[in-house]
């Protein structure tokens, strides 16, 4: 019965742990598909041989390189244009700078060594590549291998522009953590501006270290204050390396209210010509991607101020934010060039030709705030144009003066008309029907897409008559249309909340849809809005048959939660919308650009003959939320696990105290049993408070997260009854060889240490200090104790269940007194030292054997228990190590076994696991339990429990220094003088 209750649990928690698995990799295929092209290049890479140990020590285990593309560029090692820098991320290669690098050659020569128009002239020079080799280092998980990198990178930078001429400036471009290292370099004078691509800036992907932790509070400094323009690109929810809401840049508005820091984050959804989610390694080679990174690289090397740089990254990169030039106001002398529409009518060419002006007249019962929205499919309206344009070119004005009709007379009177103010000018997609969108392996074309033009009508001033939206169309009779009119639309706020969907689902209907209506807009304002939550969206159409061959615009959802995210959908009946954001998630300080509710639609359509939208059903899409959740907590599932490990401990010392410490079998069925039920209403409860989101589930009490603390703590407990099973199964082979082997005879002492094990532990200090990472120490620690409790294993020396000092019958084995009057010791009687005179009876003899017997037989089955214990809690400390032992290792089989590896030798921080090792080795009986160490020390494991279960999850680090301090008190407890002056003094 007793091992009914660990099996299903730990059976239950892997079931749970692989359908998680299984729901996040569906991710990137159902929720944000990728639509990337293959980029192709002709690489070189020229290793820098003069950057050696004299510009850094670091040259001896990194490597700069210079790239060239063959066959286009010179082959040679002088530079030539514009210097960038490019930096690697976790375990990333130099190679990595090869797309960008060979797609800026290849748009700034239109052939092999031919300047291409686009720059001639302009002063714009080539760029010179240098990307840096960190040897594929585990950046993330390690906070010096961060600051050797940075330190690298920094002296690279100053041998590069060495070569250029004085006040040269270059631009860092890092991916992943490279963007990291980017940012560390900040503030400096000798850069220009900085591209990150799916960097983790404000959470740290591995948080095991604290001094990763340090860089991060560094930089966030530096993306505060520092003037450098800095642009992040971030994949979306295809990326799974990292969370993408880690991904957008702290605004420096909501430290410096009014700041003028350039400072922008782009989703791949939303850039131009991507439209598409995109995954970590597949940032620096997606074509859609790479080119516009390139282009706008090139076009830096040409500004001469942050003001510039700040305009050219918003054409390139950022389109929602750019900052437009001034047009100029044209006159229209006559009604030969110029047409007008009668009123409520729409704005529809389709492959227009020539030049011409076209004039919608404005009502005068238009309301207030009305907005003229104006589509050109494949053509521009300045500056907005796919990046392969046809010559179509449409200019929105607004005009005052008297327009004469087709069928009257021509008037003398001319028109006045200005440039109308865009409130939004963007590029949208125009995807395929029948076509899955984004398409597979191949994305967006560069000449596809359509320009999408909203401005709000001007008031007509009173003492002008008539008033008129003007469209200038320059076309030469292209596969192109133009569609524009004034949007009569209101913006629809539905009252839906997540406890609606929860409640059944919750349905939205539309208004039937006027004939010239071209966009819908919906508002969520009570819709929770978090990276671990994914909607499902249905529509339904008045006629399902309908075909949208011939609709110049077939419907498009535009789903938009924060500035810089925004997800394009194409509508069809039935066929489900997944609805994602990044707008909030754990552990991200909340924005005001990041609200947790608050959720807008877009619709957009043109043309006739399509299907119209007119019922949309709101449910959760379970399976994608699954997946979400499990990317964004399995460090606090680790933390967790070692809250549960000390909560057992907590209850095994506690029940020490009363003469019986359990085995770890029966402290895991009583924690089940009793406590945990407790526990699973107390954490919930304290999921609903309005934490720091650096705290507990990060959530901030938010109430439809609550179910998560639960849940959590069941996996975890069930994972820990699971690492216990690992564990037996560890020592079963162990315990075997152990018998096989001839015995040796152990030394006890259960009194002090000895002096050789004092001289080897500070041996083994002295090794951390100086050579080893204290890691290595620990998995030391964990192998002798996992060794020890394996050999210290035995039968039961009874049937049933195990003795205890309640159930010893020491009152039935009396012993005579001494001679002198004394009381007899117990704990001092040694038989060997019996005099004859003393020896009693033969009967009292035997009795007192089996007395020593089971007391020895107790002690020593009180000792494994505890071992058991103290081995469980080493392995589930184990994960918060390991990483970086990895990187140690990772950096001599690549770097060589002479490199240098700094910042991992705090010898204290492993000092208390050595003796406490050491110790359990030479004991018979217990050590820090059965009132061996103090009546309240077992207090500590509460303490670890509540750092655990509190911090771990955003700051696991401290749940390994809060357990070694802990242990290290208690053996200090243990050894303490006035304890040993007692114990000498007995």
């Amino acid at each position: 019965m007793t091992s009914t209750f660990t099996a299903t649990l730990g059976l239950f928690s892997l079931t749970l742990i692989y359908i998680c698995y299984h729901a996040a990799n569906d991710i990137r295929l159902t929720v944000s598909p990728q639509g990337c092209r293959m980029s192709w290049m002709s690489p070189s890479y020229l290793l820098q041989h003069e950057f050696n140990s004299s510009w850094t020590p670091l040259a001896r285990r990194y490597s700069l390189w210079l790239y060239r593309e063959v066959g286009w560029e010179h082959n040679q090692v002088r530079v030539m244009g514009v210097p960038v820098l490019f930096i690697p991320g976790n375990a990333g290669s130099s190679h990595q700078v090869r797309s960008i690098a060979s797609s800026a050659a290849r748009q700034y020569f239109s052939s092999p060594f031919l300047i291409s128009s686009d720059f001639m002239g302009r002063g714009i020079q080539s760029l010179d590549f240098f990307a840096v080799e960190f040897n594929e280092d585990l950046s993330a998980f390690h906070g010096p291998t961060l600051e050797s990198q940075i330190e690298y990178s920094t002296a690279a930078i100053r041998y590069i522009l060495s070569h250029y001429p004085p006040n040269t400036r270059i631009i860092v471009i890092g991916h992943s953590m490279g963007g990291i290292v980017g940012t560390a370099l900040l503030p400096s004078d000798d850069i220009s501006a900085l591209i990150t691509m799916s960097t983790p800036h404000t959470l740290p992907p591995a948080r095991f270290d604290a001094r990763v932790d340090e860089i991060y509070r560094r930089n966030a400094e530096s993306l505060t204050n520092d003037p450098t323009p800095i642009v992040s690109i971030c994949g979306g929810a295809t990326d799974m390396m990292i969370p993408s809401e880690s991904c957008i840049l702290p605004g420096p508005g909501d430290v410096n209210p009014g700041s003028a820091i350039y400072r922008r984050t782009v989703f791949t959804s939303v850039l131009e010509g991507a439209w598409t989610g995109v995954g970590h390694r597949e940032m620096v080679w997606c074509h859609q991607v790479r080119w516009r990174v390139a282009r706008a690289a090139l076009e830096l090397g040409g500004a001469d101020s942050n003001i510039d740089m700040g305009v050219i990254l918003d054409t390139w990169l950022s389109r929602d934010s750019r900052l437009l030039p001034p047009a100029t106001g044209i006159y229209i002398p006559g009604a030969a060039s110029y047409e007008v529409l009668p009123e409520d009518m729409n704005l529809v060419l389709r492959k227009p030709t020539g030049s011409r002006t076209y004039l919608l007249p404005v009502p005068r019962a238009l309301e207030t705030n009305t907005t003229f929205v104006l589509f050109v499919s494949r053509g521009s309206i300045p500056p907005i144009a796919p990046h392969h344009s046809t010559k179509l070119q449409a200019s929105p004005y607004f005009c005052v003066g008297r327009a004469t009709l087709p069928t009257a007379q021509p008037s003398s009177e001319s028109l006045s008309c200005v440039p109308l103010e865009p409130s939004t000018l963007k590029l949208l997609p125009s995807p395929i029907p029948g076509k899955p969108f984004p398409v597979p392996d191949e994305g967006s074309d560069e000449s596809d897409g359509v320009v999408l033009f909203e401005a709000t009508v001007p008031r007509t001033p009173s003492d002008v008559e008539d008033a008129w939206i003007g469209v200038h169309v320059n076309a030469a009779g292209e596969d192109a249309w133009v569609l524009g009119g004034f949007d009569k639309t209101r913006t629809l706020q539905s009252d839906i909340g997540v406890f609606d969907i929860i409640a059944g689902g919750a349905k939205l209907s539309l208004q039937p849809a006027e004939q010239n209506l071209m966009r819908r807009h919906i508002t969520f304002p009570k819709l929770l809005s978090n990276a671990l939550l994914i909607y499902t969206l249905a529509p339904r159409s008045v006629d399902p048959t309908a075909s949208c061959a011939q609709s110049l615009l077939p419907p498009l959802l535009v789903h938009k939660s924060h500035p810089a995210e925004t997800h394009y959908y194409r509508l069809e009946h039935d066929k489900s919308v997944p609805l994602h954001t990044h707008a909030s998630a754990p552990y991200i300080p909340l924005s005001r650009f990041s609200p947790s509710y608050s959720s807008e639609l877009w619709i957009y359509s043109a043309g006739t003959g399509c299907e119209d939208v007119n019922e949309f059903t709101l449910t959760i899409d379970w399976w994608a939320t699954i997946g979400r959740i499990a990317t964004r907590y399995p460090t606090t599932l680790i933390s967790w696990g070692v809250g549960v490990v000390t909560l057992l401990m907590f209850q095994a010392w506690r029940e020490s105290g009363k003469g019986s410490m359990p085995s770890v079998q029966q402290s895991l069925v009583t924690f089940i049993c009793r406590p945990m039920p407790k526990l699973l209403a107390a954490s919930f409860v304290v999921s609903l408070l309005p934490l720091s989101p650096d705290y507990y589930l990060g959530t901030r009490g938010e109430p439809f997260f609550g179910f998560l603390a639960p849940v959590l703590l069941v996996v975890a407990t069930g994972l820990v009854c699971v690492s216990w099973w690992f564990i037996l199964l560890l020592m079963w082979p162990l315990r075997l060889l152990t018998r096989l082997l001839p015995a040796k005879g152990r030394r006890y002492d259960d009194q002090g240490m000895p002096r050789s094990t004092v001289v080897s532990l500070i041996f083994i200090s002295l090794l951390v200090f100086l050579f080893v990472p204290w890691q290595i120490a620990f998995m030391g620690c964990w192998l002798i104790h996992l060794h020890m409790c394996a050999s210290s294993a035995h039968q039961k020396p009874y049937p049933g269940s195990a003795p205890s000092l309640r159930s010893t019958p020491t009152e039935s084995l009396p012993l005579r007194e001494r001679f002198d009057g004394r009381e007899p010791d117990t704990q001092d009687i040694d038989t060997n030292e019996i005099e004859p005179s003393e020896e009693p009876e033969i009967q009292d003899v035997h009795r007192a054997q089996n007395l020593t017997t089971i007391t020895d037989t107790l002690d020593a089955l009180q000792a494994y228990h505890e071992n058991t214990h103290l081995l469980l809690l080493m392995t589930w400390l184990l994960p918060l190590s390991i990483p970086v032992l990895a990187v140690w290792v990772r950096t001599l089989m690549t770097a060589g076994y002479m490199a240098p590896f700094n910042g991992d030798h705090n010898v204290f921080k492993v000092a208390p696991f050595l003796v406490l090792v050491d110790c359990t080795s030479r004991r018979k009986s217990a050590l820090l339990s059965h009132g061996n160490a103090g009546s309240y020390l077992h207090w500590g494991y509460l303490v670890v429990a509540c750092v655990s279960f509190l911090l771990g999850s955003r700051e696991a680090y401290r749940v390994f220094d809060v357990a070694s301090l802990y242990i290290g008190c208690a053996l200090v407890v243990k050894f303490s003088p006035v304890r040993f002056s007692r114990r000498v003094a007995a």
